[in-house]
């Protein structure tokens, strides 16, 4: 692969934590501000990736078994990296992507149960080697964030598990953080969207020179 010039950015977090809402706000002041920028997910990046999201979140609870679901959201990424990620940063247009191999580390590894060595493999072959240059997590308890999840539309098969799942999940978050630090940067919890907005903007700003 050639080398990028864009700039690829990562939200991850727990369900409801606000990372679509702050990828959002990012993205707008990013075209503001005249800056190349794409916005995108996972699942759903490309035509492909929607059928394979409505799948994944909205198919019965306990229909698709675990390693389904891991191949499922690695498909997603594979086209998704191929189609969409990879061509934008090597025309120069920054990407900030809602989801990528992180949480399906911290849902099918910590959530799930299976084998990390694996899933990491796997994530490598999907990606297609490609790693986020910087990579935003946001934190709130996951009471909260599952409150908020269900508060404005039916709630999907991932936000249908048990508390205890989703406390292995920001666990697993949690625990990839801090073993990429470089990387990794930690929204704490208990601040309004704006402060947040603020804090990510010179977060980048410092580090891209982007405003």
């Amino acid at each position: 692969m050639n080398k990028k010039m864009g700039v690829f950015l990562t939200f991850e977090g727990v369900e409801g934590c606000g990372k679509t809402t702050q990828l959002e706000l990012l993205y707008s002041k990013m075209k503001s501000a005249g800056i190349p920028v794409l916005a995108t997910r996972e699942p759903g990046g490309t035509n492909l990736g929607k059928g394979l999201r409505d799948i994944l979140l909205f198919s019965e609870k306990d229909s698709i078994d675990i390693g389904t679901e891991l191949l499922l959201y690695e498909a997603d990424r594979i086209q998704h990296v191929k189609e969409v990620i990879i061509p934008a940063l090597e025309k120069g247009t920054n990407v900030l992507c809602d989801r990528f191999f992180d949480s399906t580390t911290a849902y099918q590894v910590y959530g799930r149960g299976l084998d990390f060595e694996l899933v990491e493999k796997i994530n490598k072959f999907a990606s297609c080697g490609l790693e986020p240059d910087l990579t935003f997590l946001l934190q709130i308890p996951v009471s909260e964030g599952l409150k908020r999840a269900n508060s404005n539309s039916l709630a999907d098969r991932l936000e249908k598990e048990d508390l205890e799942f989703h406390e292995k999940v920001k666990n697993g978050f949690l625990k990839i953080a801090s073993e990429n630090t470089g990387r990794f940067n930690l929204i704490t919890e208990g601040k309004d969207i704006e402060t947040i907005h603020e804090e990510i903007s010179k977060i980048v700003s410092k580090v891209f020179r982007w405003f």
